[in-house]
């Protein structure tokens, strides 16, 4: 039950005015003289937004719509254009389970995607916030759409105490309380809106946000607090070696990782396995090898990464992991950020290439 003074015409109002403009999206104005969403370009863009930025995804999902304008073009693509395509978003499991959702719509549901969330929710690689999000913003049903920024609205909103995650569950609650049957699927993009551009995580513009006056947690003084989270486990370290080879026509050495796991399916140079203690290596090839006093760091979602990189020129012989690629066949942007790292490092004058 809201016994705040909130309301979502107050928000729909402000998005009306105040709507980000993003690729994906269908303008409220263009919306209400009669412009559908895209299912697909929404799908899309929010498996592509998991856990990443809206800077960082824009210039993706343009590629992406242009290089396969529908899912059943998706559905047809070669798996290592989409994986090369998708490098350097991150999250690389996301890609592989875009081609088989998109095979999925395309094969068994003549390239429509279903509007109900359960049927959505049977679709691989889409849970719970996804198929809320296709289901209210390209299909204007009345679903509960939560994702950090309505998490922590909401919070806000209803001066909810308790740390998340643990107050997740409450927190969606609330946010189905607020969420109308009329235009839900602006009111999901409103509200994320709001704490994208207005209830930030630090300083939040509470001079112009829509809800001020019906928010719990500002007229305590305590928005800027608020949501409260758990302490999260010290992210752990871990070590491997990597190895940079290339023969004298320039071609180089690369290994595609397995299916399954970090970086899965995705090109990079051979290694050890990363632990958090240097595992036994040995080279993939005979020949002689220098150690770079750069380590590459990066760092993903549940550990830091550190690795030392070897080199070797003008190799011969072949290879007992991974197959040479000739320069004309192989691209650094086609690596994910990890192994473009390692590139960088090891060609310094290179950088221009990628």
């Amino acid at each position: 039950m809201n016994d705040n003074l909130v309301n979502s015409a107050d928000l729909l109002a402000w998005y009306d005015a105040n709507a980000r403009e993003m690729p994906w999206r269908v303008a409220p104005s263009d919306r209400k003289a009669g412009v559908l969403p895209n299912p697909y370009h929404v799908w899309l863009s929010e498996v592509m937004l998991q856990q990443t930025t809206v800077a960082a995804v824009r210039d993706y999902f343009v590629k992406f719509t242009r290089t396969w304008p529908t899912v059943t073009d998706l559905a047809a693509a070669d798996d290592g254009d989409v994986m090369a395509a998708w490098a350097g978003l991150g999250y690389y499991a996301r890609a592989r389970n875009l081609l088989k959702c998109a095979r999925v719509v395309a094969d068994e549901l003549d390239g429509i995607f279903p509007s109900d969330e359960a049927a959505l929710l049977k679709l691989p690689g889409i849970g719970p916030y996804t198929a809320a999000a296709v289901a209210s913003i390209a299909f204007d049903v009345q679903a509960t759409v939560l994702d950090g920024n309505v998490e922590r609205v909401m919070s806000r909103i209803f001066a909810v105490m308790e740390p998340l995650p643990a107050s997740k569950e409450h927190l969606r609650g609330l946010a189905a309380g607020l969420t109308p049957a009329d235009r839900a699927g602006d009111y999901a993009q409103a509200v994320m809106d709001l704490g994208a551009t207005v209830c930030t995580p630090r300083s939040p513009k509470c001079d112009v946000c829509p809800w001020a006056d019906g928010c719990a947690a500002r007229m305590a003084g305590i928005a800027a607090e608020l949501p409260r989270k758990t302490p999260k486990k010290k992210v752990p370290t871990r070590y491997g070696v990597v190895y940079f080879a290339r023969r004298r026509d320039g071609a180089a050495l690369l290994e595609r990782r397995p299916d399954k796991g970090l970086l899965g399916g995705m090109l990079g140079w051979p290694g050890s396995g990363w632990a958090t203690e240097q595992m036994p290596h040995s080279p993939p090839i005979d020949a002689h090898w220098t150690t770079l006093n750069t380590t590459v760091r990066h760092t993903f979602t549940h550990f830091h990464l550190e690795l030392t990189v070897l080199t070797a020129s003008d190799v011969t012989g072949s290879a007992n992991v991974g197959e040479f690629y000739d320069t004309a066949d192989f691209k650094p942007s086609d690596l994910p950020t990890v192994m473009r790292k390692v590139w960088d490092v090891a060609n310094p004058r290179a950088k221009d290439d990628i």
